[in-house]
């Protein structure tokens, strides 16, 4: 909710309001350590509070996470635009490198996520994102620098990557680069 909001450039409440029930989680890119929010009519959250209390769901003395909760929601805007401007600079650059192991549909990219196309029969999605994982003596030879990057096989034939807060401009640009690496020894 709170990146669709910000790529759209609109209040929450705006997309919101089509919706009959709401659920925010604060620990993924608003960066609190946990915890959500769970809005929608009187019933409904009634109903989920019955529920949550049947299964034993509850925390004590949640003040402290409610106050990273509060913090992340008031530089929430800042702090999305970033991950989203990250994740358009990773993609672009990527494109730049055309690589004809994958492709970017940059009208695609609008959030913090990116999805990479991977082509051709080999490598895999699970194959490219092993080697972004792994580091090599050979990388660290050749680049000077030890990186590994965490991407998810999404499909048959796509790799998800995701940024949130704790992921920097210099990281996004570690990553274009250990893609570039990598692209470079599949083709050898």
């Amino acid at each position: 909710l709170m990146n669709a909001a910000v790529a759209q450039g609109v209040e929450p409440a705006q997309i919101a309001q089509h919706c009959h029930s709401v659920s925010l989680c604060f620990s993924k890119g608003l960066g609190a350590p946990c915890g959500a929010v769970l809005a929608g009519c009187r019933q409904f959250v009634t109903e989920a509070w019955r529920v949550r209390k049947l299964l034993g769901g509850g925390m004590r003395q949640a003040g402290v996470l409610a106050a990273a909760a509060h913090l992340g929601l008031q530089r929430a805007e800042v702090t999305l635009r970033r991950d989203h401007d990250n994740a358009r600079r990773f993609a672009e650059g990527i494109q730049v490198l055309d690589s004809p192991l994958w492709s970017i549909n940059l009208a695609a990219v609008e959030t913090n996520i990116v999805m990479v196309n991977v082509q051709g029969p080999w490598p895999s999605p699970a194959e490219l994102c092993d080697r972004l994982h792994a580091v090599s003596e050979e990388e660290v030879a050749e680049t000077g620098q030890a990186v590994s990057v965490l991407l998810l096989p999404w499909s048959a034939r796509t790799v998800r990557a995701v940024w949130h807060r704790n992921i920097s401009a210099r990281d996004t640009e570690l990553a274009m680069r250990k893609m570039e690496f990598v692209a470079r020894k599949f083709q050898e």
